[in-house]
């Protein structure tokens, strides 16, 4: 049998019987309803005493305007009544023409400068001649824009003579140099027809102005005027701009959308807060003029409403100046408004607090641990920033939010060390950060991490949070147990520190930790704590092995490029030592362009991941050259390739000349005469030792060669002689296939002195270099003309040469090595941060008129660094002493040709002008040059590149 409750028993999902109110809503709707009544009343009365204390404020705002335009007024009126005191004695005023009154210019100017706000000092004469000096520099620049640039002051002058008026306008600089004197013959200004002019001939008194606009310069100011001493019919005047007071006014403002303006008896707006199409309208200045002084009065205009108010000026008592403010009233009540609007949220929401405040106390129990639940919940989904502490007054549910708070803490510290560990880049600062994790883990503030040194035996202080320890802990070996060394530890450190050992994953010693635990229950070092201070200490073990690991790499890389740099050079003796000099000149210019303050250098920085990208790109720079074949390198005659063919040529030589004797031994035999036969036989082998020794000459390649050398060469190429042996026979696998296809001979055979054979040209096969622009592989935009073989080394071919000792072909493998750099560096896999080293090592055969190789490309296309290379490159080769084929060059001669090498679009001229002139070139000398080398340098010639 099932039993139920009674219908009168039963209750609702959450508990609560149905019908029932709680307690805490009744409670909270009465004190609600109270306080909205409450706060009704106060807010009405306090806005109405907000608005009245707003409206007292803007008469009493009225009357503190008017006070501070009076002073900026005085301000402005009294520096130059003080000068025009002085000006009125000066002989100034009785100059009979132009000339006598520019004798007063020097002073005048004086006057003219001892303060911003004079506009210009001027006289006028009885008989209408006029006189004004101007400064410029306080002028409208477009309203004088035909002034001749350096112009500080304007001449105006009219001078009467009878029925003729001359008016001329004379600019002059700020030592008072005559620019230019311009006549205008429609300047014909009367200052006896101006207001100042009249009025100053009625009074004994200076007479001071209302503002007006002045009739040169078109801006509002005042015009102080006096008769001059002893001349009434003298007037000197001078001039002061006020159009500061409209900007006064605008600061004045009680309201962005404010109005002031100061007006004169009529009306007339003199200074406005706006400009002249936004000023005060009108009608409200009339109906302010029309209401007594700093009197609040409402007005309508534009569909809004006003409160206009009006304050007299004292300054000008003559002028009756009224400066009159009109404030819209809904910004004049702005703050009333949103004060009533605070007030009215405030309310709604003490109401609205009353009304929860019963629930409040019901679920006192209830809501921290909801909260709890709700933050905790948080950090299941893996948000560890996310506070978990909730205040409480119930001790349990506090503990629990201070213990979950220090469990995100703490794991919010491990995830900054794991970030740490990841992008850290310099140790110190690795270890740094990651000691600053692992002490706020453990709630404590100080510490520190010392390195152990192997080589020295000793412990090393590398980081120092605030403690007091020794720099270094020496006779420490590596095989030292944790225990010993921590007993040692706590001999030399005092307090409470705990001590973690550092090991790697070799257990090999490579630091300690040191906490000092002077904060919370830590201080007893209980055993649990120094597990869990040797747990987390393996972050700061891992940071250490992975920096040294990573600076392990980096030493190891740099090794390998020394390695390469250096068998580059040992590999011939031709270039030894080049590609560790260049890096090193290269260096040391980057560092002049840096910290050169001149331009184009003034903006030119380097950060250190750049300056290592460098530095690498410099050591690698003639990495191709590892590719070139050594004898063509080291190849110093024409005839050179593993070795000198000239001794070819010289036994066929000698054949001939043996062929030469027999000759004339068979002809005497045959009867011939021994005279005839005689000369016939010096004849040939004086040609044959003349011959040789020409093109042994040739062979030198020391000298150009002209057309009838070629002709010659040519023509002795054209002797033939007797081979009575096979040519096919020990050759080795690519002499064979060069042959491979041609029919051999019958023997003996007659062949030519010199020739170009088919067996001497060696085919590109499937090795064809991509440096054709248009090749589908040529993917670094290489641009060069491809050789159609590989190698020619055809006797001919070779001996014609007209320069040097390199023919097209072996000039082109010289020349590929910039492509075999570039190559070799894009295939390494070289991280983010080294991706420009192929470029920077690949361009230093450039040339800022775009004729350079590998790429073709121009100045603009290549960087600072990239242009300082090329510079030290050229710099090198040419100083260079290790190469047997040249002598180095002295620093004059050397820096003549590179000048000749910028002004041929070569070098860049701006860095070869840093070379010189920062003494870059003279410091690289000291050091690598022989003294021989050193000679006096003409800086000065190569200051106008």
């Amino acid at each position: 049998m099932l039993f139920t409750k009674p219908p009168h028993q039963r209750t609702l999902p959450d508990g609560h019987q149905p019908g029932q109110i709680s307690l805490a809503v009744v409670i909270a709707s009465a004190i609600t309803l109270a306080m909205l009544t409450l706060t009704v009343v106060l807010i009405s009365q306090s806005f109405r005493g907000m608005e009245q204390a707003k409206i007292t404020a803007a008469e009493a705002m009225a009357g503190q305007l008017a006070t501070s335009v009076d002073d900026r007024i005085h301000a402005v009126t009294q520096p130059p009544a003080t000068a025009l005191t002085a000006l009125r004695h000066d002989p100034l005023a009785g100059a009979a023409n132009l000339d006598q009154r520019l004798d007063r210019l020097q002073p005048v100017a004086e006057v003219l400068n001892t303060s911003d706000i004079i506009n210009a000092i001027y006289a006028g004469y009885g008989n209408g001649d006029f006189f004004l000096l101007r400064d410029l520099a306080h002028e409208d620049s477009e309203r004088f824009a035909d002034a001749p640039p350096d112009s500080r002051y304007l001449l105006q002058s009219v001078e009467r003579s009878g029925q003729q008026v001359r008016g001329t306008w004379l600019f002059y600089d700020q030592a008072l140099n005559l620019l230019r004197r311009q006549d205008l013959p429609d300047y014909r200004f009367d200052p006896r027809q101006r207001p100042w002019y009249q009025q100053a001939q009625q009074q004994d008194t200076m007479q001071l102005s209302s503002p007006y606009t002045f009739f040169t310069t078109r801006q509002t100011g005042l015009t102080l005027a006096w008769k001059a001493a002893g001349l009434p019919e003298t007037v000197l005047g001078i001039d002061v701009t006020v159009t500061d007071l409209g900007a006064k006014l605008s600061e004045l403002k009680q309201t962005p959308g404010s109005r002031i303006a100061i007006v004169n008896r009529t009306g007339e707006v003199l200074a406005s807060s706006e400009d002249q199409s936004d000023s005060l309208p009108g009608p409200l200045i009339r109906q302010a003029l029309a209401q007594p002084t700093q009197q609040v009065q409402n007005a309508d205009f534009g569909q809004r409403d006003w409160y206009t108010i009006t304050a007299d000026l004292s300054s000008l008592p003559d002028e009756q100046l009224t400066i009159a403010i009109a404030i819209p009233a809904d910004e004049l009540l702005a703050d009333v408004w949103d004060a009533l609007t605070r007030q009215t949220l405030i309310a709604i929401a003490i109401a609205g607090l009353l009304l929860v405040v019963g629930w409040l106390l019901g679920r006192q129990v209830g809501k921290p641990l909801t909260q709890l639940t709700d933050r905790v919940s948080r950090l299941s989904r893996f948000r560890f920033d996310t506070p978990v502490r909730s205040d409480s007054h119930i001790r349990e549910a506090s503990e629990l939010s201070i213990a979950l708070d220090d469990m995100a803490h703490t794991i919010r510290s491990f995830q900054n060390i794991s970030t740490t560990l990841n992008r850290g880049q310099d140790l110190n600062e690795l270890l740094k950060e990651v000691l600053e994790q692992i002490i706020s883990i453990l709630g404590q503030r100080r510490g520190a991490v010392y390195l152990f040194s192997r080589q020295a035996r000793q412990l090393d202080l590398a980081v120092n949070q605030q403690m007091q320890l020794p720099e270094t802990l020496d006779d420490i070996g590596p095989d030292c147990e944790d225990s010993e060394l921590i007993r040692r530890l706590r001999i030399s450190i005092d307090g409470h520190p705990v001590f973690s050992v550092l090991r790697n994953r070799e257990n090999q010693l490579i630091g300690v930790l040191v906490v000092e635990m002077e904060l919370g229950r830590q201080t007893d070092l209980s055993d649990d704590l120094i597990v869990f201070v040797n747990e987390i200490a393996g972050s700061a073990a891992v940071a250490i092995e992975t920096r040294e690991l990573i600076e392990s790499q980096q030493a190891l890389l740099e090794g390998i490029i020394r390695l390469v740099a250096n068998a580059i050079d040992a590999k011939s003796p031709y270039t030894g030592g080049h590609c560790e000099r260049v890096p090193k000149l290269a260096q040391m210019l980057v560092e002049k362009a840096e910290s050169s303050t001149d331009a184009p250098f003034a903006d030119f920085a380097m950060s250190e991941q750049e300056r290592y990208e460098f530095h690498l790109a410099a050591w690698l720079h003639d990495c191709g050259k590892i590719t070139t074949p050594e004898f063509v390198v080291d190849k110093s005659v024409k005839l050179e390739t593993i070795h000198n063919r000239l001794h070819e040529i010289r036994t066929r030589f000698e054949v001939l000349y043996r062929d030469t004797q027999i000759h004339y031994l068979q002809s005497r035999l045959a009867g011939q005469e021994a005279e005839t036969a005689a000369d016939q036989r010096d004849r040939v082998l004086n040609e044959l030792q003349q011959d040789f020794a020409f093109l042994a000459q040739c062979n030198q390649g020391t000298e150009a060669m002209s057309d009838e050398d070629i002709e010659r060469i040519r023509r002795i190429g054209e002797r033939t002689w007797q081979r009575h042996f096979s040519d096919r026979l020990g050759l080795s696998e690519d002499e064979r296939q060069a042959v491979e296809g041609i029919p051999e001979p019958e023997l003996p055979v007659t062949e030519r002195l010199l020739a170009d054979k088919p067996d001497h040209l060696r085919a590109w096969g499937a090795h064809v270099p991509p440096v054709d622009r248009n090749d589908p592989a040529n993917r670094w935009g290489f641009d060069m003309e491809l050789p159609d073989n590989a190698y020619n080394h055809g006797e001919l071919h070779n001996l014609c040469i007209r320069r040097g000792t390199l023919n097209p072909e072996e000039r082109f493998r010289i020349q590929e090595h910039i492509v075999q750099t570039i190559c070799m560096l894009d295939a390494l896999p070289l991280p983010d941060r080294l991706a420009n080293v192929p470029r920077l090592a690949g361009t230093h055969h450039e040339r800022m008129d775009g004729q350079g190789y590998p790429c073709k490309l121009t100045g603009e296309e290549m960087g600072t660094v990239e242009r300082i290379m090329a510079v030290a490159d050229v710099f090198e080769a040419l100083t260079a002493v290790d190469r047997p084929y040249k002598r180095g060059k002295t620093l004059s001669e050397s820096l003549q040709l590179m000048a000749g090498m910028v002004e041929n679009g070569h070098l860049d001229r701006e860095v070869f002008k840093l070379f010189v002139h920062s003494g870059a070139y003279r410091e690289y000398a000291d050091k690598h040059m022989k003294p021989r080398q050193i000679d006096t340098v003409d800086e000065s010639r190569f200051m106008n590149l």
